[in-house]
């Protein structure tokens, strides 16, 4: 079964928390699911593709 890749631009809504990277860099940054992807420095609305979901541990 093929995963879904999960995708959001900025300012839109994060649907799973994890690590991610924008299209065309080489940096990662982490969101959390619920909160806004935030703005760039050049204004310009910038995609990014989730790299690793956060993984929670049953303690």
């Amino acid at each position: 079964m093929a995963r879904t890749k999960i995708v959001v631009r900025t300012g839109d809504t994060v649907p799973v928390s994890g690590q991610y990277k924008p299209s065309g860099g080489n940096v990662e940054a982490t969101f959390v699911a619920g909160k806004h992807v935030p703005p760039n420095n050049s204004g310009v609305r910038q995609i990014w593709t989730l790299v690793d979901k956060t993984k929670h541990s049953k303690a």
